[in-house]
């Protein structure tokens, strides 16, 4: 399952830690996998009873992009129950090679190619220079295609592991929604059957289910406050 979340959404982070706690409670979460820690990071081995402390450097966690309030519910809870968390992300040095990579332009379609770069575009507040925007792009399929590698890994221990066993287990990736998207995302690099729910702020009831063609669920959300992303960037107060 791909849980995709609006970041700066506080109810996205209390359904993250349900899910979780519910998954456990009944025995049915193999594996937690996160946007959020890096790929060769894990919990692994740590005894159930280990400190947020030990699981933050376990994880090489970096409180400045991802607040630790925000995730250690969901992240805690997993450990408890002695699933591990698993590191789904790329480096900075990873990053900065993926911008030069241009295998990456074939990794989807012309369509979706479009449809990424757009996003680029919009996601920086139209400041990027035009000879940026492939290169970010880029950047943003690196990370999905890492992030699709750690599911399937964390998906095929998890088979191997319950193999003398009939209890079904739910591999759960938490990233943004962007990453989830079922058409340009995760699901593009991945050949095994997925279930993907975005949480999206700005419902009229909370949690409400809704169709919607780049998930298969849409788990509607309170609205937040209105934000003006751009402000900072554009000068505008």
């Amino acid at each position: 399952m791909l849980l995709g979340e609006q970041h700066d959404a506080p109810e996205h982070h209390r359904i993250q830690t349900e899910l979780v706690t519910w998954l456990t409670a009944r025995g049915r979460l193999g594996a937690l996998v996160l946007e959020m820690a890096e790929l060769g990071r894990s919990t692994q081995g740590l005894p159930v009873a280990a400190s947020e402390v030990e699981v933050k450097a376990a994880l090489s966690w970096a409180d400045a992009a991802w607040p630790w309030a925000d995730y250690r519910g969901a992240v805690m809870a997993a450990v408890r129950a002695g699933v591990p968390v698993i590191g789904a992300n790329l480096s900075r040095t990873e990053l900065r090679a993926a911008m030069s990579n241009t295998t990456l332009d074939a990794a989807l379609g012309a369509p979706a190619l479009s449809v990424q770069d757009e996003r680029m575009r919009s996601g920086h507040c139209g400041m990027l220079p035009e000879s940026q925007i492939r290169p970010m792009t880029r950047v943003q399929i690196a990370r999905d295609q890492a992030m699709a590698k750690a599911l399937q890994a964390a998906l095929a221990a998890d088979r191997q592991a319950a193999q003398n066993t009939s209890q079904h287990t739910t591999v759960l990736l938490l990233a943004g929604h962007g990453h989830v998207d079922k058409t340009v995302g995760i699901p593009q690099h991945m050949t095994v059957p997925l279930r993907v729910v975005r949480m999206q702020a700005g419902g009229e009831m909370s949690p409400t289910l809704a169709s919607d063609p780049n998930a298969d669920l849409v788990w509607l959300t309170p609205a937040l406050p209105p934000t003006d992303y751009c402000a900072g960037l554009t000068g505008k107060r």
